[in-house]
């Protein structure tokens, strides 16, 4: 299934493991390279550039395939050195990074003289074009149904995803809500060249995450996440439990700051009491609308091979007319 998508990336398949904070480390990112499609390490899961290119080292030890880096802009209390990590993943060797959040414009320059293309996630249309008018090569747009942060605006993909191809001369990556072969086939029709999927991935064997997570994305339905923040215009798609929906309540209340919440939404603990030791009610942690589509665990090579066997079947048995061979009576 070729597309300006794998064309232009060298990919073999239109499928993306875009970059997620805890869980885009080598052990889930080379099993999306093998089987065939383009997943990001993320660059600040690691606490430094020094850590990060060895974890690129590690996951080149386990495929031989492409995958690249996502490096998240961000405004936080104790700065990043930004910089540094954009030095690791270029004398790395990285061919591909996405970036997200904040405006990739300061490191466009250093990738470009280093032949790097740029993926850059966008939460509306006229975030994405800024980001082309930059030079970044294609652009992931964010729709309303994606974990982590889909904007205010709050369009679908649906809508979202027509209307970027409509103003975009660049490949799209479809992103929101995707986790199987009719949403790829969906995205296509749309206007995109690849799907991006985050959730789906996570309920993968190689996710290095707790199996308790794994189990709860299967068991969960797509009602089952929260936005939260959005009173701090830091709109956030989370998984609902009672740490999300404690968040909520409070940032309702008049007159309540972040603060009031933070040691709620702390990532350290989302990381540490969910992601890694399994305590579903413990913390925050991520999750998009597309739980509702994830009904197994499996490997990533079966997710893959699944949703492309199932995109074909859809694409040849729906789609394409079928022509009647039968003689025409004779009048």
């Amino acid at each position: 299934m070729k597309t300006r998508f794998t064309e232009l990336f060298g990919i073999e398949h239109p499928i993306v493991c875009g970059g997620m904070t805890g869980v885009g480390s080598a052990e889930l990112i080379s099993a999306v390279a093998n089987a065939g499609a383009l997943g990001f390490l993320t660059a600040l899961t690691q606490p430094t550039p020094e850590l990060l290119a060895k974890e690129i080292q590690r996951c080149r030890n386990m495929t031989d395939k492409p995958f690249g880096v996502n490096l998240t802009i961000l405004p936080t209390i104790n700065p990043v050195p930004y910089d540094e990590y954009r030095q690791a993943i270029v004398e790395s060797g990285i061919k591909v990074v996405e970036t997200a959040g904040s405006s990739p414009e300061p490191h466009m320059p250093d990738f470009k003289a280093a032949g790097v293309k740029v993926i850059h996630k966008a939460v509306a249309v006229r975030h994405a074009l800024k980001a082309q008018r930059l030079g970044v090569d294609a652009i992931s747009i964010d729709g309303f149904e994606c974990a982590g942060h889909p904007g205010d605006d709050d369009i679908p993909g649906l809508v979202l995803i027509p209307a970027a191809a409509r103003h975009l001369n660049i490949p799209i990556i479809a992103s929101g809500g995707f986790a199987n072969g009719a949403g790829l086939v969906a995205a296509l029709a749309l206007g995109a060249s690849a799907i991006n999927m985050g959730t789906r991935f996570i309920a993968t064997h190689e996710a290095p995450v707790h199996e308790n997570v794994k189990s709860q994305i299967v068991a969960n339905s797509e009602r089952d996440t929260l936005i939260v923040f959005r009173e701090f215009h830091n709109s956030a798609r989370v998984a609902r439990n009672s740490v999300s929906e404690e968040i909520l309540r409070i940032s309702q209340e008049e007159g309540k700051s972040f603060e009031d919440i933070a040691h709620l939404a702390s990532g350290r603990r989302g990381r540490e009491e969910v992601l890694l030791k399994g305590n579903m009610e413990d913390g925050l942690w991520w999750a998009g609308q597309s739980q509702g589509l994830i009904h197994e665990v499996a490997s990533c090579q079966e997710v893959v091979d699944t949703i492309l066997k199932d995109a074909r079947n859809i694409i040849l048995e729906r789609l394409v007319p079928t022509v009647d061979t039968r003689p025409e009576p004779v009048l």
